[in-house]
């Protein structure tokens, strides 16, 4: 049995294999061929694979109906994306999620808690092993890193949630409540403020956390609580760094090559292999080019593409104009190019709109938009495509492009100086050498810039699973959704195929119920309102 599959199931489950493994109480004579609570860990070896276990919570395999720090599966939530599967995932995006779902409902909190109960196991035995100071505070420092990480993912999507820190019995994981919002977001930060202030700027193997990651991430944490100011004093913390920058191609940035460049902040490694190192991410996000299983769950929609500005910053829906399919690129925002495959363009030798199933370039064939597809984090030429499910492509969790687009959106949130929000916006729009879209002009009002802000992060971001987040924040502040849902979901032949929210957004979808199984388990845990 795989190390990170032990936990399965339920916060309940998860602590009785805890506490079986923690027990001070064993046999006097033990097999010392095997792992158990007597002989592990013993040394600091042993801690390094405890870390590298809970490193391991983090990285997913299915990308089917889950979503933890997963790519665009999360954007399948939103107009971003179609997931044409009838999945939780897809429910979410649609306004059709019951209180009974599983799928990504409940593996969030499982999976959250799978990391809280393995963080909170390796800094209990970090006293058992012989160790320097300097490094217990290291392993203990990345340890409530991760910890930072659970918490937050939990608080943002289920609101607030039991916190547990140390060892509990089997009867009070049956009776524990749950904690405020703010009291979860709290814990957070904590973790993510030990982190800060324990690590150094170098991680001492590539993928582990950082100083800068930890800071990173509390800074989102204040974002997503729509505080601004502390977001704002964490962006400039970030920036004085003067360790991270822009990456000058923005193609670049999402293939193997280019992996753990100088905009990386945080990622999840993956490498291609047979023991679930890599992800199924060529399952699920690419196109199909000899067989169905190839094929792509989460599609791009018509909405996302008509997003995309002119390069000279006009706005036009792009299925709306005049497209000349032997340049179907031509005039458009380059991350147009680098993110969505359109007819006309050529993809793995094979040119849309040859994309009809079966033959050329195509979708799987249970989906029915079959003229776009995603080219973001995918390889070009066939020969480069990895094994089936053994994509080893990075999962960049937060890079410096959301800091400055946070300090923009903090700056305007906060009565700061708009155009110097805009100026860094406009990096994004600029700086790099392979997107050189129009400047924003100067003298834009404050809702013109917020506008503007918005808009650069669903476009810089498509498909990178932010913008589920970046929906139910703006919601909060001035009711965003209400303005953008209904969605038609459109196929190749101009029919639509689904409406996402065709009643309009509901405000209970702004958090996700909480898992049936958890509330059989516990009479204490209370449902989320709507729910």
């Amino acid at each position: 049995m795989k190390l990170k599959k032990l936990f399965k199931h339920s916060l309940l489950v998860i602590l009785i294999i805890s506490l079986n493994g923690c027990t001070e109480e064993f046999l006097d004579f033990f097999p010392e061929d095997k792992i158990t609570s007597a002989n592990f860990p013993v040394n600091e070896d042993d801690i390094k694979l405890l870390l590298d276990g809970l490193y391991g919570q983090l990285r997913e395999n299915t990308l089917y109906d889950e979503g933890f720090f997963a790519f665009g599966v999360l954007d399948g939530a939103t107009p971003n994306a179609f997931n044409w599967g009838n999945t939780a995932l897809a429910q979410i995006g649609n306004g059709q999620l019951s209180a009974t779902a599983g799928g990504i409902v409940t593996f969030r909190w499982t999976r959250s808690y799978e990391i809280i109960f393995r963080a909170n196991y390796l800094l209990r035995v970090l006293d058992e092993v012989e160790l320097s100071e300097s490094s217990k505070t290291m392993y203990a420092a990345e340890a409530r890193f991760l910890r930072g990480l659970a918490y937050a993912t939990l608080v943002e999507s289920y609101g607030g949630v039991p916190i547990v820190l140390g060892s509990i019995t089997t009867e009070e994981a049956r009776t524990i409540a749950r904690s405020s919002a703010d009291e979860t977001w709290a814990q957070a930060i904590s973790d993510y403020d030990f982190a800060i202030a324990n690590l150094s700027a170098e991680a001492p193997q590539v993928g582990r956390a950082t100083k800068g990651a930890a800071m990173a991430m509390k800074m989102r944490a204040y974002l997503y609580q729509g505080k601004f100011s502390e977001a704002l004093t964490m962006a400039n913390e970030i920036i004085a760094l003067d360790k991270y920058s822009l990456f000058p191609s923005y193609e670049g940035l999402f293939q193997l090559a280019h992996e753990n460049n100088q905009e990386v902040i945080f990622d999840i490694q993956y490498m291609r292999g047979e023991n679930s190192q890599g992800t199924r991410l060529d399952q699920f996000t690419g196109t199909g080019t000899g067989s169905w299983t190839r094929g792509t769950r989460y599609v791009p929609t018509e909405d996302l593409v008509n997003a995309y500005e002119r390069i000279d910053g006009s706005t036009g829906k792009y299925f709306e104009s005049d497209i000349d399919l032997d340049n179907p690129y031509d005039g458009w925002d380059p991350r147009l190019k680098f993110t969505v495959v359109v007819p006309g363009s050529y993809y793995l030798g094979y040119r849309f709109p040859n994309y009809l199933y079966p033959g050329g370039a195509y979708n799987h064939p249970g989906n029915r938009i079959k003229h776009l597809s995603t080219r973001k984090y995918r390889v070009d030429n066939e020969a480069d495509m990895p094994p089936t499910d053994q994509s080893d492509l990075n999962n960049i969790v937060i890079r410096y492009a959301d800091i400055l687009l946070t300090k923009a959106e903090a700056l305007i949130e906060t009565g700061g100086d708009v155009e110097e929000a805009v100026a860094l916006i406009n990096r994004i729009r600029t700086e790099r050498d392979d997107v050189k879209i129009s400047a924003l002009p100067t003298g834009l009002s404050r809702d013109q810039a917020r506008e503007k802000l918005r808009h650069e992060r669903r476009i810089e971001f498509a498909l990178e699973g932010l913008y589920w987040m970046d929906i139910k924040r703006w919601q909060k502040m001035d009711g965003y959704a209400n303005r953008i849902y209904p969605v038609e979901v459109r196929d190749h032949n101009g029919s639509i195929i689904e409406t996402k929210f065709p009643g309009g957004y509901k405000d209970y979808f702004n958090l996700l119920p909480i898992p049936n199984s958890e509330l059989s388990l516990n009479e204490n845990l209370e449902q989320n309102p709507g729910w």
